[in-house]
């Protein structure tokens, strides 16, 4: 095998068990893996400062190329925090962007301009003569012009030293969509209907998205030194393991840095997930060639691998099949296929129950939870619970039939929505409430006679239409639309949740703080944050605790949300009921867990997913979310959830498993990671 590289930059995940190399045979470009994104960010961020001080020191500026998005974020904060703490200067820094929507407003909310004076050219001493982004305000006849100017303005300055990038679903680098030449260079570009749908939400609809961008090209980025390119996220996962696997081709603008002399992939573990080194190691020779070891949980996933592969059940695979397919290694560790067969067919089996919260008096058989543990927590009936929901839907979105049978089964269900929810709710939809809220006023004279000082029904009401009548494409929403939104999410929440059959006063909003700004980008997570949710957990004490471990989620609400609940479960790990508590992560609308990760598999009846389907119907404003996507299919969230539930019932069908209507999977989270180990 060839050696390895970059290996000791790679924190390990409980599944593997030595150094994850890179492995020349099949990733055509160097990738460095690291377990969460912001220990990836930083080290890109160090890498840059590093670069930037040492060629100041020898009396050279340091020309950057740089992206935007959600991705590039962490680098650009710690950055800043170099800036700060450290006293890195940027004093001899030039930029160029990699692109700019057209046409574009340089103070929109939505614009890159605004973006990098954000996220970081007002924090840090860059020279503002020295920051270039390209020109979104420019007559389109002028746009050509512009384009080749900003070519000569990078050749002029050494040309790039550092690019940096992100990637889009389609693949594309900058806004080189596919069917980029790898000779293109700064011009005026159609955008894919794909990156169009991604940036919906920042717009507040895709139809206010514009449709044209200027953006470098991919020449314009091969020609750079260095590139590193960062993905974060399980929905990055397919088109990086493309565009680092496969030949290079023009649909897939990210494979032409398979080319470039020093380019690199810094992903997190989520987006490496497709890479073969980690869906399937074992075709690449034995484990122990290449520093891994066949833990239980890998034999797991490769079992189920050559089951899924086969198409067959465990039960039925044979010793040929492990040999043909590149798990002699494996065999030849554990002996028969009939008893590694045997060992993964009753692991999976173990996952399934009815009874999530238990029954009363009897020890829990659920994958991951101890014996003792278990006939220990099984001696509480009924049982604590707490269901924390990022947005207003995503308990019954997520884990709706779950939530109604543990309801059903007698145990003290609360659910605790996190966040407000209100950036939403569609414009038409505040109205139509409002004119409710109006015709309820008169019907019954309320409102009529207020206070001095104070506003009417109606004052209010006006103020409202009077902002929709002159709101632009992306405003942020005045804070009354705000509130009227929120409203109309919480009172959705609170049908959905007494229809689960939770109790009025075990529903909770928390309106986490870091949530509203008015804008689809949020705080990160801050003390208030966590405040709000060590009170919840303090007063309830529950004896499980469900939350999103979605973190596909494009925006980022769903891992800050976790991050609240694991930074809240730190701040109680003195107490007994925390120290025993299990927490039980569920997928949302974007992404399921894979067979082999799941820990508890909650199986649903026909009757059971309909009543699901009809807790997600209480959320009414939410029945156009198709039009507000993230990185998803057209299908509505019920539908999508449905499906997600079904797949899952039949893989364990395939597997051969009972077979099921619908299944909901959840991990248990281990205790190491709720200790902040690897984050």
């Amino acid at each position: 095998m060839p050696a390895t590289k970059g290996s000791a930059d790679v924190p390990l995940s409980p599944i593997y068990q030595g150094p994850l190399p890179y492995v020349t045979a099949v990733e055509r470009v160097p990738v460095t893996v690291y377990e969460q994104p912001g220990d990836a960010s930083r080290a890109v961020a160090r890498e840059i400062a590093d670069l930037v001080t040492s060629r100041a020191a020898s009396g050279k500026p340091t020309v950057l190329g740089l992206a935007t998005g959600s991705t590039p974020v962490g680098v650009y904060d710690e950055l800043i925090r170099l800036h700060r703490e450290e006293g890195v200067s940027f004093r001899s820094v030039v930029t160029f962007n990699l692109d700019e929507y057209w046409p574009m407003r340089p103070d929109a909310l939505q614009s890159y301009h605004r973006f990098m004076r954000e996220h970081l050219f007002d924090h840090v001493d860059v020279p503002v003569d020295s920051i270039h982004i390209p020109d979104g305000t420019l007559a389109r006849a002028d746009v050509p012009a512009s384009c080749v100017r900003y070519e000569e303005k990078i050749r002029e300055a050494g040309g790039i030293d550092l690019q940096l990038l992100g990637i889009g679903r389609t693949g594309h680098i900058g806004f080189n969509e596919p069917g980029s030449s790898v000779d293109s260079r700064t011009r005026l570009i159609t955008l894919d209907s794909v990156t169009r749908s991604d940036a919906a939400s920042d717009f507040f609809g895709e139809w206010n998205v514009p449709r044209q961008a200027i953006t470098m090209g991919v020449g314009s980025i091969l020609s750079a030194r260095r590139v590193v390119l960062l993905a974060f996220g399980e929905h990055k996962a397919p088109i990086v393991r493309r565009a680092v696997e496969e030949p290079p081709t023009s649909t897939v603008s990210a494979s032409a840095l398979q080319q470039h002399a020093d380019a690199r992939f810094v992903l997190d573990r989520a987006a490496a997930a497709r890479l073969t080194r980690f869906e399937s190691p074992w075709v690449l020779g034995p484990l122990d060639a290449v520093g891994l070891e066949w833990s239980a949980a890998l034999a797991r996933k490769a079992v189920i691998w050559l089951a899924l592969t086969l198409g067959k059940p465990i039960l039925k695979l044979t010793d040929e099949d492990y040999n043909e397919h590149g798990l002699q290694d494996l065999l030849s560790k554990r002996g028969r296929a009939y008893d590694l067969n045997i060992e993964v067919f009753r692991a999976m089996q173990d996952t399934i129950t009815g009874w999530p919260g238990g029954k009363r008096g009897e020890p829990r058989r659920v994958r991951g939870v101890a014996p003792a543990d278990a006939a220990g927590r099984a001696a509480e009936f009924p049982k604590r619970v707490v269901v924390f929901s990022p947005h207003p839907d995503d308990d019954v979105i997520s884990m709706g039939g779950t939530f109604i049978r543990l309801c059903e089964q007698g145990h003290e269900v609360h659910v605790a929505y996190q966040t407000s929810g209100n950036i939403a709710v569609w414009d038409e939809s505040a109205d139509r409430h409002i004119d409710f809220v109006e015709e309820f006023c008169r019907t019954f004279d309320v409102g009529t006679i207020v206070s001095p000082g104070e506003r009417s029904p109606g004052e209010i009401a006006d103020r409202i239409r009077s902002f929709l009548r002159t709101k632009g494409a992306g405003t942020v929403d005045i804070p009354e639309l705000q509130a009227v939104k929120g409203l109309i999410r919480r009172t959705e929440a609170r049908a959905a949740a007494r229809y689960s059959g939770v109790q009025a006063d075990h529903i909770h909003f928390l309106d986490l703080p870091f949530y509203e700004t008015g804008r689809v980008r949020k705080k990160p997570i801050g003390p208030d944050d966590v405040a709000l949710t060590v009170a919840l957990l303090e007063a309830v004490r529950p004896h499980q605790v469900y939350a999103a471990g979605d973190l596909s989620d494009p925006h980022g609400t769903h891992r800050v949300c976790l991050e609240a609940v694991l930074a809240a479960l730190r701040a109680l790990a003195d107490r007994d009921w925390a120290r025993a508590c299990e927490v039980w992560l569920y997928r949302g609308a974007w992404q399921e867990w894979e067979p082999h990760e799941i820990d508890m598999a909650v199986p649903l009846a026909p009757d059971e997913v309909l009543r699901k389907r009809m807790a997600i119907f209480k959320h009414e404003s939410q029945k156009d979310r198709a039009l507000f996507p993230g990185p998803t299919d057209p299908r509505e969230f019920w539908q999508r959830a449905e499906d997600r539930n079904r797949d899952t019932a039949r893989l364990y069908d395939r597997l051969g498993l009972p077979e099921y209507e619908a299944i909901e999977g959840f991990v248990l989270l281990p205790d190491a990671t709720r200790a902040g180990v690897g984050r």
